[in-house]
C-alpha cells in the first residue's frame, strides 16, 4: 500500500521574508513532503499557489489519496473552481489534512459550513499540547505531552462544527488553551485539522509535529474505490420502483429530466 499524498503550500511567505526562509529554504511544502516520505507507506509530493490550477488539476486529485493544505496570506486567492474541485474529492473519498493557518483556507471553511474564526496572538510564546486521546490512531507514539518553544497563540472559540473526535489540546503560556487536534468526516472522506505551524518558528522540524502529520496522513487515507455516486441525484422512474406502484399525482419533472441543483 503506497498512500498517495500531495502536500499542497502557498508558498509566498518562504520567497518573500528571509526569517521564514532561513528556516525553510525549500518552503514549508518541501519539509512537511520530506518528512511524509520518511515512512515507506506514504509518497509525498507538492503543489503550490503559483502554479496552473494551483498544481491541482482534475487529473491530480483524482490520483491523490490525502491531500495536505498549508495557507496564510492569500486564501483569497485561491480559485474557487479549485475549492469545489477539492471538496468533491473529499466527498469522494480523498483525505484532507489542514495545517495550522488554513483553517480560514476556502476548502476548509467550505467543507465546515461554519466562520472556523479564533483568537490569536503572535508573540513566540511557549505551546505545550497534550494528547487527550491517546488511543487514537493519529496520537501514535506521540507522548502525553510535548512543548513547542516558540508559537503563535490560537485560542478559543474555535468556531467550527463539533468535531468527530478531539485527539489534542494546546496551552499557550499567556493562559489560553485550544482544541488543536480534531477530526470530521464529510461523505466519505476524512478530515484532520492540526494547530501548530506558524512560520516564523521551526515548527515542522519538530519530530512529534512530523509524527502527527504523518500519522494524520494514514489516518484519512480510505482505501475504498473513489465514491463518484455522492455526487448522483437519480430520477428514478416508477416501472424501477423496488416495489410495484401507481403513479397517483401530478408531477413537475418528466421522467429522466434532472432535478434542480
Amino acid at each position: 500500500m503506497t498512500i498517495r499524498t500531495v502536500v499542497w503550500g502557498e508558498n509566498i511567505h518562504e520567497r518573500e521574508n528571509a526569517i521564514v526562509r532561513d528556516i525553510y529554504p525549500d518552503g514549508m511544502h518541501a519539509t512537511i513532503a520530506s518528512a511524509l516520505n520518511k515512512d515507506p507507506e506514504v509518497e509525498a509530493t507538492t503543489a503550490t499557489l503559483q502554479e496552473p490550477e494551483h498544481g491541482l488539476s482534475v487529473e491530480r486529485l483524482a490520483e491523490t489519496d490525502v491531500l495536505v493544505w498549508w495557507g496564510h496570506k492569500a486564501h483569497g486567492d485561491v480559485s474557487d473552481e479549485i475549492v469545489e474541485r477539492v471538496a468533491s474529492r473529499v466527498w469522494e473519498g480523498m483525505g484532507l489534512l489542514v495545517l495550522h493557518s488554513g483553517h480560514f483556507a476556502k476548502p476548509f471553511k467550505r467543507l465546515m459550513g461554519t466562520p472556523c474564526a479564533l483568537k490569536w496572538r503572535e508573540a513566540g510564546e511557549r505551546e505545550r499540547i497534550w494528547t487527550v486521546n491517546p488511543g487514537h490512531p493519529i496520537a501514535a507514539g506521540i507522548p502525553e505531552n510535548f512543548v513547542l518553544e516558540n508559537e503563535e497563540m490560537y485560542g478559543e472559540f474555535f468556531s467550527v462544527p463539533e468535531p468527530l473526535e478531539t485527539v489534542f489540546i494546546s496551552w499557550f503560556a499567556g493562559g489560553e488553551i485550544f482544541r488543536s487536534g480534531l477530526t470530521w468526516r464529510r461523505g466519505a472522506g476524512n478530515i484532520f485539522y492540526f494547530r501548530p505551524g506558524h512560520e516564523t518558528y521551526p515548527t515542522y522540524h519538530d519530530a512529534n509535529v512530523q509524527q502527527v502529520i504523518r500519522n494524520g496522513v494514514k489516518w484519512a487515507y480510505n482505501p475504498m474505490p473513489r465514491y463518484g455516486a455522492v455526487h448522483d441525484a437519480p430520477n428514478v422512474p416508477v416501472e424501477e420502483a423496488l416495489e410495484p406502484i401507481t403513479e397517483r399525482g401530478p408531477r413537475l419533472h418528466q421522467a429522466g429530466e434532472e432535478g434542480y441543483k
